[in-house]
């Protein structure tokens, strides 16, 4: 049976989204390259910014056979150390195939 995690990405600094150096976009282009493979291959289901007016962050939901298929994606992520991750269980609902 398939386990469902929402994972948060929490960006070095509030102004993070506005004010990135080249270097941190280039970075986040190579994770969204990443979550994209990811999801191309069944594991993610969503991902994308939350654009909360106190501070941009990222979300993502995801679906694997354990915990460590999360912890893998986030140890290969790009921007895993520019970014900080948490992650939680979630018992999500989805389409019934």
């Amino acid at each position: 049976m398939k386990k469902h995690f929402v994972l948060y990405l929490n960006p070095p600094r509030s102004t993070f989204a506005q004010d990135m150096s080249d270097e941190e976009r280039l970075i986040m282009q190579q994770h969204v390259q990443y979550w994209n493979d990811l999801m191309s291959k069944g594991n993610v289901l969503a991902f994308g910014p939350v654009l909360d007016p106190s501070g941009v962050y990222g979300i993502g939901i995801v679906e694997v056979e354990n915990e460590e298929q999360v912890k893998t994606f986030i140890a290969n992520d790009p921007a895993n150390g520019l970014n900080r991750y948490e992650y939680h269980a979630m018992l999500a609902i989805t389409p019934q195939h």
